[in-house]
C-alpha cells in the first residue's frame, strides 16, 4: 500500500511530494490524537490507514482554506 505514494498520479494530483507530505502528517496527527479512521484498520498500521484515505479519496486538501493554489490536471500524452 505503501507503494501507492510512488506513483507520480498521487503525488501530481496534489500538487507535487512536499503537499502530499503535509497531507499524511496533519491527518497522522490527528488520528494519533484519536480521530476516527476513515476506512476499516483492519490491522493495518496508522500510516497505512491514511494512505488508504487518501487512496479511496475520503481525505483531500481544502485548497481554498489552505490558500494553495489547486494544480492543474495534468495532461496525459498520447504517442
Amino acid at each position: 500500500m505503501i507503494e501507492a505514494l510512488n506513483s507520480d498520479d498521487i503525488v501530481n494530483k496534489f500538487g507535487g511530494r512536499f503537499k502530499l507530505t503535509a497531507l499524511i502528517q496533519k491527518r497522522l496527527g490527528e488520528i494519533i490524537d484519536g480521530a476516527r479512521p476513515l476506512v476499516e484498520r483492519e490491522g493495518r498500521s496508522d500510516l497505512e490507514v491514511v494512505i488508504e484515505e487518501i487512496l479511496q479519496e475520503k481525505i483531500s486538501i481544502d485548497w481554498e482554506a489552505s490558500g494553495l493554489e489547486k494544480p492543474a490536471p495534468i495532461k496525459k500524452s498520447t504517442r
